[in-house]
């Protein structure tokens, strides 16, 4: 079966993030090729190129589809330099 991410917040306004095993499995490759030269990957539909698919088909009616996202790589620092206030 083909990998499923699907990121929401629900009704309570929590986030969710869904995987099945294929989804698991790219979530985690893409998460451990992050370094300082690779610093950064897009989660985005099937429409749009990117590193990774999400879904566009949410589990419950109520739920609100994250669509487009990307996660980041931080070294302290990088955040030291760039964004002191989130360290410590």
């Amino acid at each position: 079966m083909a990998a499923r991410i699907t990121l929401d917040i629900n009704s309570a306004g929590e986030f969710e993030l869904w995987l099945n095993p294929g989804g698991r499995d790219l979530l985690v490759k893409q998460l451990l090729a992050l370094s300082e030269t690779n610093e950064h990957f897009h989660l985005m539909p099937s429409e749009v190129p990117s590193d990774v698919e999400v879904s566009t088909r949410p589990y419950r009616p109520n739920d609100k589809l994250l669509e487009y996202g990307k996660v980041l790589f931080r070294l302290d620092e990088w955040d030291a330099q760039h964004f002191p206030r989130v360290l410590g």
